[in-house]
């Protein structure tokens, strides 16, 4: 451990979610299923680990993911960068979504219309199966006690599980669920401990596609705004998040 008594064993976490997936473009929620990375992921992925590489090679660095393969081939193309191993941990899979999993929003909204009514207002939703969210924080906070000593972590995870982590380190309750906006795919947050704790420095950073400016419209296809491995809605301008008076959307927006 580093630090003092209660201090975690790094001081420095990179909570980084998975390229696109096909599923991701075409608006399948994925949960713990395992479609691959897509032509785009792929360049996601080399492209944000170079600038990521660029910043930790100088750096103590500890690289896990989670098991599914969409992120170990995520965290492989900056551990090649590095000359680091991916530690695989099934801790950072992300948030089990039981029955939805593998269904289209409409899917959904067609076969679970009281399910989904209840995920739309940010309810649990009874019936679905899967996981609720706080056992995916749980689970995703002891992997980050378990970590070896080191100045810098670089967790490779999910949507939906980068979001519980984030709101566990922070020491935010259910009543500040989705005070951060989500993880597009291949973005990152950046945590620092400090004495008082974990503070978050840089939240859902990425590297632009060449060409393209920080923050701007993202290409067609690219659904980089939902929370988790998860649809969003069908562009009409607006995001979900940014449509009022509609609730703030992700798929593990239940337990």
């Amino acid at each position: 451990m580093t630090g003092g008594p209660g201090a975690p064993p790094v001081r420095r976490l990179l909570i980084w979610r998975h390229g696109r997936t096909e599923w991701n473009a075409s608006g399948r929620f994925q949960g713990q299923l395992d479609p691959p990375l897509d032509d785009e992921g792929r360049t996601q992925a080399a492209r944000t680990a170079r600038s990521l590489a660029a910043t930790l090679r100088n750096e103590d660095t500890v690289l896990v993911s989670s098991d599914l393969q969409r992120a170990v081939d995520t965290a492989a193309a900056l551990a090649s960068l590095l000359g680091l191993p991916v530690r695989v941990d099934e801790r950072l899979r992300e948030h089990g979504l039981g029955s939805w999993e593998g269904l289209t929003r409409d899917e959904v909204a067609e076969r679970f219309p009281e399910q989904y009514e209840d995920w739309l207002a940010g309810r649990p939703v009874p019936g679905r199966g899967g996981e609720a969210q706080a056992d995916v924080a749980a689970r995703a906070l002891a992997a980050v006690a378990d970590l070896p000593p080191a100045s810098t972590a670089v967790l490779m995870t999910h949507g939906g599980t980068a979001g519980r982590l984030v709101e566990a380190l922070l020491g935010l309750g259910p009543e500040h669920r989705r005070a951060f906006g989500p993880l597009g795919n291949c973005h990152w947050s950046e945590l620092l401990f400090q004495a008082s704790g974990w503070r978050l420095m840089r939240h859902n950073v990425s590297v632009p596609a060449p060409g393209q400016l920080e923050g701007s419209r993202r290409p067609a296809g690219d659904r980089g705004p939902s929370g988790s491995d998860a649809p969003d809605a069908p562009r009409s301008g607006a995001t979900p998040e940014e449509a009022p008076p509609g609730p703030v959307e992700d798929a593990d927006a239940a337990g």
